[in-house]
């Protein structure tokens, strides 16, 4: 197609969407018309113009690594595997990799003297040296996360995750914190979404640890909101009818910011369990929440779809678009993102990962 009818085209498209309702959050066509000529004159043949502004969301600049999962399969790479992850990650401006968890039931990522002890499964390989390492060499921060012994999911009751990580917090610090500049802070593997028994005292307790042992280095948590996607992973419905309402979430997290603001530096919520159109309600909450505590505000954006009934494959681009359009709207500090190997990697098991990665270049004109 030729420019000039190129421009034309988008200005019917402008004209029509003006006289539709406009959804909330969403840049509405019409205010767009000379940007979206400007994007076709400027689009080289064979590539396709945008409809909506470039650069107009918040660069994901974090991504965690999840390699004990219960619920993505493994992609069995190696360190030859890892070493490409990193450089594609470094390419896009990711400077933080967040170990999602050191360890989940029996299965952990490195030579734990205190959960070898407990049963657990010797590793085949340190994945903790090798993200310290890789992490080292592209010049990025690598976050430890926690073990899970996977008793939270079977009691509802986070306290009982405090003695195994009373032994793993301090064996990580003696044997990776004291060796590595990329070691740069903690996670707080414990997810929760409102009120859980427990979790104040648990995240209070670990974050107090953590900060003690590494002499102040910053901890994060990243919990869910409890939305009307926020379903089990094992189920077959993808929605339930009750959700948490903007005012009870808000009420509910001002009281756990309140009880550990002091040891814990971040909140990133997962984003994927509310609706698209409720983004900017709760965005605007969860900033507002932060500030109040002195806390930053970041997102975890999650770049797998929650929307289909095959879980999980990486997200359709203009669903990520939007969750990082809104976050940028309502002042987030930061993006990260759940996960980049398996959902945004160009060398992903899933092949949708790499054109997803290349729809991310494109709208941040990322060369």
């Amino acid at each position: 197609m030729k420019t000039s009818n190129r421009r034309n085209f988008l200005k019917k498209i402008a004209v029509a969407a003006a006289s539709t309702v406009a959804v909330p959050g969403v840049v509405k066509a019409a205010s767009n018309i000379a940007a979206a000529e400007s994007e076709a004159a400027a689009t080289p043949p064979g590539r396709s113009p945008l409809l909506v502004p470039r650069e107009n969301g918040l660069r994901i600049s974090g991504t965690f690594l999840d390699e004990i999962s219960h619920d993505i399969p493994h992609q069995n790479w190696g360190e030859k595997e890892w070493d490409a992850d990193f450089r594609h990650m470094k390419a896009i401006g990711i400077d933080t990799v967040i170990e999602i968890r050191s360890g989940y039931r029996k299965f952990i990522t490195y030579p734990s003297p205190h959960l070898l002890k407990q049963g657990c499964y010797m590793p085949s390989v340190d994945l903790v040296d090798l993200f310290l390492r890789l992490a080292e060499k592209y010049g990025m921060k690598f976050y430890f996360g926690l073990y899970d012994s996977g008793k939270y999911w079977d009691t509802g009751d986070m306290s009982s995750e405090i003695e195994h990580n009373k032994y793993v917090i301090e064996e990580v610090w003696n044997m990776y914190g004291r060796k590595y500049k990329s070691f740069g802070g903690w996670y707080l593997s414990g997810e929760i979404s409102r009120a859980t028994k427990g979790a104040i005292g648990a995240f209070h307790a670990l974050g107090k640890q953590c900060k003690e042992v590494s002499g102040g280095l910053p901890t994060f948590i990243s919990p869910w909101i409890d939305g009307k996607k926020a379903v089990m992973a094992s189920g077959s419905k993808l929605t339930k009818e009750q959700a948490v309402s903007v005012e009870q979430h808000e009420r509910e997290w001002d009281e756990i910011f309140d009880g550990i603001h002091d040891v814990v530096d971040a909140c990133a919520f997962q984003d994927g369990h509310i609706d698209y159109d409720e983004l900017d309600a709760f965005f605007t909450v969860n900033k507002k929440l932060a500030d109040r505590y002195g806390m930053q505000c970041w997102t975890n954006a999650e770049s797998f779809d929650r929307d289909m009934p095959i879980k999980f494959l990486p997200i359709k681009f203009d669903k990520l678009r939007l969750k990082l359009e809104a976050a940028k709207r309502a002042g987030y500090d930061k993006a990260i993102t759940f996960e980049f190997s398996h959902f945004m990697s160009p060398q992903s098991a899933y092949l949708q990962a790499g054109h997803l990665y290349d729809r991310y270049k494109e709208y941040f004109n990322i060369r």
